[in-house]
């Protein structure tokens, strides 16, 4: 099995994130050079490595963690998280990926996805606060929300799951996802390397969206597709009392 970083050896800072890969990883990534740049660099983020009662473990580089071969043809289960913002009136931002993506390339899905880092800020496990700020991180960097319009105190965490799902034949996901809900008006500014296209969907057309995009084709990402089959619809109908639907003693295994 492949080795997994131990936490009692690696506690870093995100600038110390070369020392914990250094040029082991990214001479490994060599015979990925065919990917986008953009995308083939971030490889290189520590991600929090987590056992299936998302206890923290370890850490190792996005590339190991999302790469389906032996001797992980599973990948290694670490951290996520989902966000689900939106705006003033209750409609939800949802995203087209990105085509240079190394999972799930063209794929909708919801607002943000992507992984804390193994850093002590988005380590923080108390009330979630690493993972909010995390997705405050990826608010910025995917979809250009400026950092002062999402408070992280108001990303209400509602409960986790847990998921693996195959890309193609190299890559895949396996992770320990936390579901977050923001509701506010925001600027988007979207980054093409990581978001083809955004779109604010009502919760009366969100049934009609989705059937129209399997019509033509279109796939939704594998979590995205979870969510929406098991909790979406009575979380949106109820964004504003969401107190009582928040789970945090779960984790939802589907």
């Amino acid at each position: 099995m492949q080795s997994v970083f131990r936490l009692k050896n690696l506690c870093s800072s995100r600038s110390s994130v070369s020392q914990l890969f250094p040029r082991t990883v990214s001479s490994a990534l060599s015979k990925f050079a065919h990917l986008d740049p953009v995308q083939l660099d971030l490889l290189n983020e520590p991600c929090i490595v987590v056992d299936e009662n998302d206890v923290r473990i370890g850490v190792d580089s996005k590339k190991n963690c999302h790469l389906f071969a032996p001797p992980n043809s599973k990948g290694i289960l670490h951290r996520a998280f989902s966000v689900f913002l939106f705006n003033g009136r209750g409609d939800l931002l949802l995203q087209k990926r990105s085509s240079s993506k190394i999972t799930f390339p063209g794929y909708y899905t919801n607002t943000c996805c992507s992984h804390p880092l193994y850093t002590p800020e988005e380590m923080e496990e108390i009330g979630a606060l690493g993972v909010k700020r995390a997705a405050r991180r990826r608010l910025e960097l995917e979809l250009g929300i400026p950092k002062g319009q999402i408070n992280v105190r108001d990303l209400n965490y509602l409960t986790r799951i847990h998921y693996c799902s195959r890309s193609n034949d190299e890559w895949g996901e396996h992770e320990i996802d936390y579901i977050l809900f923001y509701k506010g008006d925001v600027d988007v500014r979207p980054n093409t390397d990581e978001v083809e296209d955004v779109l604010y969907v009502k919760r009366k057309e969100i049934n009609d969206f989705l059937v129209s995009l399997s019509e033509s084709n279109v796939p939704i990402t594998p979590w995205f597709n979870l969510i929406v089959n098991n909790f979406l619809c009575k979380w949106w109908d109820n964004l504003d009392n969401l107190d009582s639907f928040k789970d945090h003693d779960s984790i939802h295994r589907l």
